[in-house]
């Protein structure tokens, strides 16, 4: 499988914003888009575009990739590590119709994300990022002597955010459970 730089797909920075990602897949989704181009490969294009966005737009998706993303070419060989997407969390993310997410998405964002990775943003008409109320899961390893015995364990949980910037960034929580 050949890794995908979404970054270059929608030409931008590695560390642009949100608002820059939006700007970026805005414009080309009028330049590729199917009902308005002439070029014979939009609607290739156009997926290309849909699925770059998809990954660059939700925060949890986009450091992820970042993560198992770094030190890669478009275009180059790609396997992704064993237990790369620990701490992460794409199962359950079902497609929502919306059109903007039509279509099928590629070998290596199905590698990634898997068929239920598919943009949450599209389940809710665009929006990205964690509802009120939605469950986060993780997993924690304790051993069988600290199980039976029971009792209060910290656990620390990082989770991808926008920033104020609106950058992606990882915010620490800490649970007594």
């Amino acid at each position: 499988m050949e890794f995908k730089d979404y970054y270059q797909v929608l030409g931008v920075a590695r560390d642009a914003t949100q608002d820059a990602v939006k700007k970026a897949y805005r414009k080309l989704a009028r330049q590729f888009h199917p009902d308005v181009s002439k070029a014979p490969d939009a609607a290739a294009r156009m997926s290309e575009v849909n699925e770059a966005y998809a990954v660059l737009s939700d925060p949890e998706r986009r450091a992820a990739y970042d993560q198992v993303g770094r030190g890669h070419q478009a275009g180059e060989r790609f396997t992704p590590p064993p237990d790369w997407d620990a701490g992460f969390e794409f199962q359950g993310r079902a497609p929502g119709g919306a059109s903007e997410f039509a279509g099928d998405f590629s070998d290596f964002f199905e590698q990634l994300f898997g068929r239920a990775g598919m943009p949450r943003g599209a389940a809710r008409h665009g929006r990205s990022g964690a509802m009120r109320g939605e469950d986060h899961h993780a997993k924690i390893v304790l051993d069988l002597e600290a199980a039976l015995r029971g009792g209060v364990h910290r656990v620390s949980l990082r989770q991808p955010q926008l920033g104020a910037d609106g950058h992606v960034v990882l915010a620490e929580r800490t649970l007594e459970v």
